[in-house]
């Protein structure tokens, strides 16, 4: 079994939460990415989010939100995504650069447009009365 691990942004605002989608993609992605190296994880979350939504994390509040993993999206069966989770405040307004193609607000009536592991997330936040 192969895993790929994963840092993520869970930034939500009026029961909405902030995603993207890749270019050439078909289904939305919670802002964040790969480690590279040994980068501790708001090493790789603020690299991340700077890449891809041109803002800078403010790491001091970086929160722990939690770590959910599900079959990686296009990918063969057997590999898994293990998505750690912060929620955290960030300088700028998001727009899309590098490899993003869209930055969008998204409430849990679009699940199916989003990625297995992203759904779990999804499931937890409304659970928590923190998403529509």
């Amino acid at each position: 079994m192969k895993i790929i691990d994963k840092v993520a942004l869970l930034y939500v605002k009026d029961g909405k939460i902030l995603s993207t989608r890749s270019k050439g993609k078909d289904k939305y992605y919670l802002p964040g990415g790969k480690r590279e190296g040994d980068e501790a994880d708001l090493e790789t979350l603020a690299r991340e989010i700077r890449e891809e939504l041109s803002v800078d994390l403010v790491e001091a509040t970086a929160r722990f939100y939690g770590t959910f993993e599900a079959q990686a999206h296009g990918k063969e069966e057997g590999v898994l995504v293990k998505m750690t989770c912060y929620t955290a405040e960030f300088e700028g307004e998001p727009k899309a650069d590098s490899e993003i193609a869209e930055v969008v607000w998204l409430t849990c009536r679009d699940m199916e447009s989003v990625s297995p592991v992203d759904k779990l997330i999804f499931g937890d936040l409304r659970e928590r009365g923190l998403l529509d």
